[in-house]
């Protein structure tokens, strides 16, 4: 399969790739119908910011599983559209994190003590000493704006050199800013008490332009620093505060445009200090996130979860071995209810029995309702099944009790019209041999991939005779057999499970015998075993 790359990369991320057998395009310089041509047959596409995966890119990537973003920032990328496709996005959050904190950090130095300013006068042979009166960081306030993962780096940096922390941050818990020693505030309190304000967000239609003019003014004689994205400062507005003295200094890394262009005002302010988005220039740094991104995209192509899947669910790296079982056996049992539910679907209901309802568990939703939306052959996958349920009016609903039945643990998936459902529920023998092992009510023993065949019918002799008798004329090999009946004489179902599939003709001989009600073919994967 072939992985495209079209911004650089560590060649640590590339050799990894390449070791694990994948085909490497490296093609730095592609756009527009280019980039489409080169993305056509990729199984895989890296890209850092220069790279715009649009609509268009993504509409031409039949063969596309994942675009991994080697770094944080993802607004290159259309996420909502990628969701469409079908197709995962990840990023490599924590492999510049530390690069990025201890950036901030450096830059909070460089502004309050104007490094360099000082440095660049003394190169041109200026001795000017007194001119610099610096502003220490012991015994100020640092208001932090986004209490994230390079937030929180910075914060415990910071806080270990004698500075209060006060954060704005409405997605994190006063617990976790507790243990961080910071104080929550909204964001005009933070700008009332911060000396120095660092943002550490991604940038929204929310936090776009989020510090402008009357921001800054509260947080007039302090200092800003951004080395988080472009264009959450008002640029234009902070070079005015910084020329007028409303804030005595600012240092950005981020640019709302990149290149930073010749004309802006923020050249001509000699207290506002720049540099050309170096957060995560370092070698470990872009060593981390190469490697990182690598390993995701090596995960999506194996159908492994992906750690950093920004829109998609995935399972902590420890708890997947636990997890993974259950995946394939969950979207098999959606499979199977789907084929044999005869009204309308409008509602998915997976419940969790025993231990498993322990786990976090969003993936083998996920993957029910993959199996439930196969046969409208769209590519429907883990990534998009709960956009489906979404734009289909589906309702999705999920549960979990401590409590099963004869089974250690037990995934049922239910689909109903409101007033018929079919459930089909599935465990693990011996901790990882899944079974199918209750269908409409009826207690059967079914292994879950290959060929079935599964059949409503009066509990009466000779029936199964009759259909081992059909399918053997047809060269259709039974695997296994279970039949489950309500009581003696009354209906029953009986599930085969076989090496080949049943043409329909097969079909329509069984349903002309009386006995039989209903004779169902069901594909559930391509793995016949």
């Amino acid at each position: 399969m072939k992985i495209l790359v079209t911004d650089p990369i560590a060649d640590a991320g590339l050799e990894r790739l390449r070791e694990a057998g994948y085909e490497v395009v490296t093609a730095y310089d592609v756009e527009g119908a280019e980039l489409r041509e080169e993305v056509r047959d990729a199984a895989g596409l890296i890209v850092r910011s220069g790279t715009e995966v649009t609509e268009d890119v993504l509409a031409a990537a039949g063969e596309l599983v994942i675009v991994g973003r080697a770094g944080i920032g993802v607004d290159n990328i259309d996420i909502d559209a990628a969701t469409d496709h079908g197709v995962i996005v990840a990023n490599a959050p924590e492999g510049n994190v530390r690069a990025a904190a201890e950036h901030t950090v450096a830059m909070a130095f460089a502004v309050a003590r104007s490094i360099p300013q000082a440095h660049a006068r003394l190169r041109t042979g200026e001795w000017a000493k007194g001119e610099y009166l610096g502003t220490e960081v012991n015994d100020k306030t640092l208001g932090i704006v986004g209490l994230g993962r390079v937030g929180q780096e910075v914060a415990r940096r910071l806080s270990a050199l004698g500075m209060d922390l006060v954060a704005y941050d409405p997605y994190i818990s006063a617990e976790r800013a507790d243990q961080l020693g910071a104080e929550l505030a909204d964001l005009e309190e933070v700008l009332d008490r911060a000396d120095f304000l660092t943002v550490h967000t991604p940038l929204t239609p929310e936090t776009a332009n989020l510090i402008g003019e009357e921001e800054l003014r509260r947080l007039g004689g302090g200092y800003v620093i951004n080395c988080a994205r472009g264009g959450i400062v008002d640029e234009d507005a902070l070079a005015a505060a910084v020329e007028e003295g409303v804030i005595a200094g600012a240092a950005l890394d981020v640019f709302a445009a990149e290149p930073l262009s010749e004309d802006s005002p923020l050249l001509d302010v000699d207290d506002v200090i720049l540099t050309p988005h170096l957060g995560a220039s370092t070698e470990a740094a872009q060593e981390n996130v190469a490697t990182s991104i690598a390993d995701q995209v090596i995960a999506a192509l194996n159908d492994e979860p992906v750690l950093n899947a920004l829109n998609a669910p995935s399972v902590d790296k420890r708890a997947f071995p636990r997890v993974r079982p259950y995946i394939e056996l969950a979207e098999t049992a959606g499979r199977i209810a789907v084929q044999l539910f005869e009204g309308r679907v409008n509602a998915v209901e997976v419940e969790y029995a025993g231990t498993i309802a322990e786990e976090e568990v969003e993936i083998v939703t996920a993957s029910a309702l993959k199996g439930v939306f196969r046969p409208l052959e769209l590519r429907v996958n883990t990534v998009n099944a709960p956009r489906v349920a979404e734009e289909r009016g589906i309702d999705v609903t999920e549960s979990k009790t401590s409590q099963s039945d004869v089974f250690q643990s037990r995934v049922s998936v239910i689909v109903t019209d409101g007033e018929d459902d079919i459930r089909v529920c599935g465990t693990l023998f011996a901790g990882d041999d899944p079974r199918i092992v209750q269908i409409d009510g009826y207690r059967v023993d079914a292994i879950p991939h290959g060929h079935m065949l599964v059949a409503r019918n009066y509990d009466k002799p000779g029936v199964i005779g009759l259909i081992g008798t059909v399918l053997g004329e047809n060269d259709i090999n039974i695997a296994g057999m279970f039949n489950g009946r309500e009581t003696i004489g009354g209906e029953a179902l009986t599930v085969y499970s076989l090496d080949s599939e049943v043409p329909d003709e097969v079909i329509d001989r069984l349903e002309e015998d009386e006995r039989i009600m209903r004779a169902q073919y069901l594909a559930l994967n391509n793995h016949a075993k």
